[in-house]
């Protein structure tokens, strides 16, 4: 064999050499793809907040202006499913572990689905404005329910948010509500679901569904400070931010 013919194969340092570019390659593509992914399962989810506003507002338009009942029975998912009609809607892509509670799948279909988000549950409102039927309304048994008109400012007050899915702190509410133990804005919505490339404590931000119909994603805190955009009233508003 002449020396020219031994030459046209490559040696094992150049096998291992292009392996590593290969590899250096790799490591740099695959952050960006994993964030792209994220990216799209962000927009998703905004757009299922979106459909779950409209579904509200609608829900509203056909019933004197008043958002849902606050109910231990018939939830919110069941009350606006005819305006949505998908349970699909309820589920965040980048939800690992979508939660339900109620258990009569037969009955209430749309309240047993896998959920990604709570509704806004009105407290500062209703202790201000009705204190001797709170509790009757926190325990999902009074006539009272939000009226539209009486959200001052609807395009930043938030009616749906995500709630806590992690393994380690998974969350079945249906309701956020600010005036339950340290507050479900401290321990029970979710601040930072869509962060790049994996969820982090801290970072990145969560989509909401505001009163007027509109959905955004807004970075972790700022749902809750310097303004509290769970809450319906100025105090609550300043005063009920978690921290």
């Amino acid at each position: 064999m002449s020396a020219s013919a031994a030459r046209r194969g490559f040696t094992l340092i150049e096998l291992l050499v292009v392996i590593a570019i290969i590899a250096i390659l790799a490591g740099m593509l695959l952050p960006a793809l994993a964030r792209a992914k994220e990216a799209g399962r962000r927009i998703a989810c905004v757009n299922n907040m979106r459909q779950l506003g409209l579904s509200a507002r609608m829900y509203a338009d056909d019933n004197g202006g008043f958002f849902p009942l606050r109910s231990g029975t018939v939830r919110w998912p069941q009350a606006l499913y005819a305006n949505y009609q998908n349970t699909n809607v309820l589920i965040c892509a980048s939800d690992p572990h979508p939660q339900s509670l109620q258990t009569d799948p037969a009955k209430y279909p749309a309240d047993c689905a896998g959920r990604s988000y709570m509704i806004n549950g009105w407290n500062d409102f209703f202790y201000i404005n009705q204190p001797t039927n709170f509790d009757l309304y926190m325990s999902g048994s009074s006539s009272l329910s939000m009226r539209e008109r009486d959200v001052p400012y609807p395009s930043d007050t938030i009616i749906f948010g995500e709630k806590r899915s992690v393994s380690t702190a998974l969350s079945i509410q249906y309701y956020m509500d600010l005036y339950e133990g340290l507050g479900n804005d401290n321990d029970q919505i979710e601040k930072g679901r869509h962060s790049a490339p994996v969820l982090q404590t801290g970072a990145g931000g969560s989509n909401y569904a505001m009163v007027d119909g509109s959905a955004r994603f807004v970075k972790y805190w700022d749902s809750v400070k310097p303004l509290n955009l769970w809450a319906v009233t100025d105090f609550g508003r300043t005063n009920l931010a978690a921290f």
